[in-house]
């Protein structure tokens, strides 16, 4: 997968007359297996990681993204949205009043993330890779507009435990990848104390549903019939067919 992965970027690439990447780099896993696999394929020199943190980004998100650029030896720069999201807000707010805080909040601040790395892409002519993995995508657990933005989703047909295989593989000589990325609870980090399993069930059985209704066509039945309980195939098969 590393090998057809690298492959399909070169690929991308040279068919396109681009030479250089942008991508956000948040401390999650994700984006350190993309941006790893892009400074493969490009050239660490080439691949430029944008580290975006928010209020409610945990501190050692930022030090981790700065440690795997300084382990690969990519060019980053590091562009808080506190004051952008703020200034979102203090526009919305006569229409938005004193509703409450939503998952609407939430995305601006994905999608001031997608505005900023467009620009630099544009500006600097890059291409933005997309950091989605295969399971996010398919359960619509993203932002339109945010970090579904991008010319390449380098991992959109690559599951989440895939994404940690992946991971393991890429430091198999050494620590490339922080080990904290790895081991930490995956969190989109767009409200307080957030993780995935709010929102999804643990990637692990996840990726089971998934990989047999997607790739072999099983449908609730059979996969009741592979002892995973019926509420949560019913839960999961309603998202991705949603």
């Amino acid at each position: 997968i590393y090998a057809a992965i690298v492959t399909g970027i070169k690929d991308y690439f040279s068919k396109m007359g681009f030479s250089k990447a942008i991508l956000g780099s948040s401390g999650g896993i994700d984006s350190a297996v993309t941006l790893a696999l892009a400074c493969a394929a490009l050239g660490a020199e080439n691949v430029r990681a944008i580290l975006m943190p928010s209020q409610y980004s945990s501190g050692h998100s930022v030090t981790d993204a700065e440690q795997l650029s300084k382990n690969l030896g990519n060019p980053y720069d590091i562009v808080p949205i506190k004051p952008i999201y703020e200034s979102f807000m203090d526009s919305l707010k006569p229409i938005f009043g004193d509703l409450p805080f939503s998952v609407a909040e939430e995305n601006i601040q994905s999608r001031s993330r997608g505005n900023l790395v467009m620009a630099i892409a544009n500006k600097f002519n890059y291409i933005l890779l997309n950091t989605s993995n295969k399971s996010e995508l398919a359960t619509g657990y993203g932002t339109l507009y945010g970090d579904m933005a991008g010319g390449l989703s380098v991992l959109g047909d690559v599951y989440k435990m895939q994404v940690f295989a992946l991971a393991k593989y890429i430091n198999r000589n050494s620590e490339i990848i922080p080990v904290n990325i790895i081991t930490k609870p995956p969190s989109a980090e767009l409200r307080p104390g957030q993780k995935d399993s709010d929102s999804l069930p643990e990637y692990d059985i996840l990726d089971k549903v998934l990989y047999q209704y997607i790739e072999r066509r099983q449908g609730p039945a059979e996969l009741v019939a592979l002892g995973i309980d019926e509420a949560l195939v019913k839960r999961v098969l309603k998202m991705v067919n949603t």
